[in-house]
């Protein structure tokens, strides 16, 4: 029986009865291709409608109009943009003739990856975040929605996807439980950090227990779970081209009640999100609360996939209106005001201070002496970057790799600021990649100020762990956003300095050091996402068409008027 063929039970009123606990009830599912060697994916496509701008989307006529058959589901054979050199490249590109298993770490890692399975009641739901016997597991034997990502787009390129639905539907079935910390209530659209599975004994029987956060590092809930969930979901339906997961009541109602909770309207000024420290990937305390890069990202990526998904009728609509309208407001602030280059930098070390109005030109009055010394020579002539915070009288001038990466694939960024990225890490090779891809943000903060941002945390010393670690999981999101540019010999450079070590070094966590030469004095060996991130590596190599599953087009109304440039004109 294929997961396709899953039925679902709809009462008088049309309600969903138990959608989610199906799953649990299915036998006899032949789970044996789960064993087999990775094998190439061959699956017939439909045109993409990336391409769509949210202007039209908006419109009245289509979203009257809309049905199963012309909303803007993107199962397709999608492209990319480069413009870098100005014509479309990568998703076209015909499969190479080598097999995956050219390189010897091919094999290993697949291998490695379905150690790292996780079963509930005979069915793969997910992967641990660690298979690591050496030390205490602590929280490294669950199920993280963050860290399942590139396992999930690992079986869904080797053409593998029951897995993954079954980690969407039952990680939704636990976004309904209500959820308490410390007797406080959390809003009812939060998805968990993480799942495990749990066996009774005595009466043989398994249930899946939840952490939304009450057993965190600071009890901090995970703003960025949801919004995985829905980028995996798009990725889920374009990859295989079945938007019946994606159709169910539930799921609807799932989207519907992750970004109610991001798109409420209350006292805040911004478009962007307003968070804690300790709400994503970075899940201790590092000074990115506030507005970090990382969130503002993938909240746009979120709401542009939500479009793609989301039925375009009854309370589908009117959450696509507010999808629309936030998303305008945000890829202008995010591009207008978090973006640096050597010509905004000049900018802001000129600024004015205590303006007033709306004709201030320094509008969140930073002051021009707050600027870090390293800025200047990080920066280079040609290049750019998001940077990771920006608030009132404060901007956090750190590169963030995954904010920055999703960027380029939400096309948050526009194409000239993604090729701009690009420059950047080509430029400033030696301290983004080094010996291992890639600094998950840079610099380290050390001294004094480590003591104050980090509250003297001994696993974010400088240079390792989040305080300017090398993460070898970010090399999907590098490889997806070089393909995308067009740049591939990046990607193809970076895997290679990976595969120098990673393999033998079992696969860690994460590396220290200020070129990532040492493996992390913390770090869990046969880390799962570093494997499936290298194997998602090599497969958009392989076959870059692969990329359309966590990449959008630019939709050309979204890009703002540059007006800060001429500031200082005379």
């Amino acid at each position: 029986m294929s997961s396709s063929n899953l039925k679902v039970d709809v009462n008088q009123n049309g309600d969903v009865k138990n959608a989610a606990d199906t799953l649990d009830d299915i036998n006899d599912i032949d789970f044996s291709k789960l064993l087999e060697k990775p094998r190439p994916l061959n699956i017939e496509r439909l045109r993409s409608l990336d391409e769509r701008s949210l202007t039209e989307l908006s419109g009245s006529p289509q979203l009257r109009n809309a049905d199963n058959a012309s909303r803007a589901h993107d199962h397709a054979d999608s492209y990319v943009f480069s413009p870098s050199v100005g014509r479309r490249s990568g998703f076209n590109t015909p499969r190479s003739v080598h097999g995956f298993e050219s390189h010897p770490m091919v094999g290993e890692a697949w291998d490695a990856l379905r150690r790292s399975m996780v079963y509930f009641r005979g069915q793969p739901v997910g992967t641990i975040a660690a298979v690591d016997n050496s030390e205490e597991k602590l929280n490294y034997d669950q199920v993280f929605v963050r860290d399942f990502v590139p396992s999930a787009l690992a079986f869904l390129m080797n053409g593998e996807p029951d897995i993954v639905r079954n980690f969407l539907l039952k990680t939704l079935r636990l976004q309904s439980w209500e959820k308490k910390i410390d007797r406080f209530q959390l809003g009812e659209g939060v998805m968990p950090a993480s799942f495990k599975v749990f066996h009774d004994p005595v009466r043989n029987h398994e249930t899946l227990i939840a952490d939304f956060g009450e057993s965190a590092i600071g009890r901090v809930a995970p703003v960025d779970s949801g919004f995985w969930w829905i980028i995996l979901l798009r990725a889920y339906t374009k990859s295989t081209g079945d938007s019946s997961l994606a159709d169910m009541p539930e799921c609807q109602k799932g989207i519907r009640l992750i970004l109610s909770l991001c798109l409420s309207e209350g006292f805040d000024t911004f478009p962007t999100l307003l968070c804690a420290d300790g709400c994503c990937m970075i899940d201790r305390r590092m000074g990115v609360y506030g507005y970090p890069i990382e969130i503002q990202a993938l909240f746009f990526m979120a709401l542009r996939c939500a479009l793609l998904v989301l039925k375009h009728d009854g309370e589908g609509k009117e959450m696509v209106e507010q999808i629309v309208k936030r998303l305008h407001a945000l890829s202008y602030h995010m591009r207008s005001y978090f973006w640096l280059d050597l010509k905004q930098l000049n900018d802001i070390y000129r600024y004015k201070t205590e303006e007033y109005s709306h004709t201030a030109v320094n509008k969140f009055n930073v002051i021009p002496d707050s600027l870090p010394e390293w800025i200047f020579d990080f920066m280079p002539s040609h290049g750019g970057f998001f940077i990771g915070n920006v608030s009132p009288a404060k901007m956090d001038f750190r590169w963030f790799a995954l904010g920055n990466c999703i960027a380029i694939l939400s096309s948050m960024a526009t194409p000239e600021q993604s090729t701009a990225i690009m420059d950047l890490i080509e430029s400033r090779w030696e301290e983004l990649v080094g010996e291992m891809p890639l600094k998950v943000c840079y610099p380290a903060i050390e001294s004094h100020e480590w003591r104050i941002v980090t509250g003297c945390d001994p696993k974010n010393t400088r240079w390792s762990y989040h305080n300017g670690g090398s993460w070898p999981v970010l090399l999907w999101l590098l490889t997806a956003a070089c393909i995308k540019t067009g740049r591939p010999q990046i990607a193809r450079r970076a895997i290679e300095v990976a595969e120098a070590r990673l393999h033998k070094d079992n696969w860690p966590e994460y590396y220290d050091g200020k070129l990532g030469r040492y493996v992390g004095k913390q770090s869990r060996k046969c880390q799962t996402w570093s494997i499936a991130g290298y194997l998602v590596a090599k497969m958009m190599l392989e076959d870059p068409s692969h990329v359309g599953m966590v990449a959008l087009e630019e939709d050309k109304q979204m890009k703002p008027v540059m007006r800060r440039s001429n500031s200082w004109t005379c």
